[in-house]
């Protein structure tokens, strides 16, 4: 049976550890990807980051990728970026070559409908993430969508849809059950 997979996306907030260090741990367990997910840093303080996590991604062999600034990952040579769909229609509206312009070769989005996860391949997305599926704590009293919903979104689009929230090993499965390309892990990263 094919591995999960799994994407890791930080969260240096609930980290005890520096956050280099829990990089390197996260990278050591070697998911299919990190998404940088920092975004309540301002650009430059993202971007210095950013700088700091590339490599340590690079040497452990995982993908990374940075989350909203575009100009960031641009600057960084990073070709993958993850953005709210908001954000990517913007920069599409503003140039319809936005993702070739920026050499961007992953352009994910979050999404929280079908409609959501259309409209982000429609504008070039080459995945999306939906969610949240199960309980989770970064949602508190928000309802899971749950795996109906997923199965929906996997079934209305053809790019990977990757499960968020509240996936956690014991329950990985029943996502890519429905349909979804792999998960997103947040929390069991943070250990």
């Amino acid at each position: 049976m094919e591995q999960t997979k799994i994407i890791a996306v930080t969260n240096r907030k609930l980290y005890e550890r520096p956050f280099l260090e829990q990089i390197r741990r996260i990278v050591e367990k070697k998911p299919y990807a990190i998404i940088l997910r920092e975004k309540d840093l301002p650009e430059p303080e993202y971007e210095e980051l950013a700088a700091q996590v590339l490599p340590v991604c690079r040497e452990g062999g995982v993908t990374c990728i940075l989350h909203t600034y575009a100009g960031a990952a641009r600057r960084l040579g990073c070709k993958s970026i993850h953005m709210p769909l908001w954000l990517l229609e913007e920069r599409v509206q503003e140039d319809p070559d936005f993702i070739r312009n920026y050499g961007f070769q992953d352009v994910g989005v979050s999404t929280h409908s079908l409609e959501d996860a259309q409209k982000a391949e429609a504008l070039g997305a080459t995945y999306v993430t939906a969610g949240h599926i199960f309980v989770t704590d970064c949602k508190k009293g928000l309802e899971p969508r749950g795996l109906e919903f997923l199965k929906n979104v996997c079934d209305g689009v053809k790019i990977p849809v990757f499960a968020i929230g509240g996936i956690h090993p014991f329950n990985q499965e029943e996502p890519i059950k429905a349909g979804a390309a792999g998960v997103c892990m947040m929390s069991d990263f943070a250990r």
